[in-house]
């Protein structure tokens, strides 16, 4: 049997990277927080958390390094997410 190990080594200044990215947005959220934007608060900290949670699967949860098939399914699932928060907040705007 052959054996091949499928390690991804991701070098230190890449994660670095990633930390600042995930920092950078978490400030962001805090500012946009103490702003009144209406009725987009809700959806700009949605959008914020995506950002944020892309992040982390593709990097620390190695999504980056996978076959195609595995990305257009996790692009698939995020728009199938997509669409039933926006159902839900549409049933929830004629009540």
């Amino acid at each position: 049997m052959e054996s091949s190990s499928h390690e991804h080594i991701i070098s230190y200044a890449k994660l670095f990277g990633v930390l600042c990215i995930l920092l950078s947005f978490t400030a962001i959220t805090i500012g946009v927080s103490r702003m009144d934007l209406g009725a987009l608060n809700i959806w700009v900290a949605i959008l914020i958390a995506a950002c944020k949670a892309s992040f982390i699967l593709l990097f620390f949860m190695h999504l980056h390094y996978e076959t195609r098939l595995l990305k257009i399914t996790f692009v698939g699932t995020i728009g199938c997410l997509a669409i039933l928060i926006g159902f839900v907040f549409w049933d929830i705007s004629f009540r």
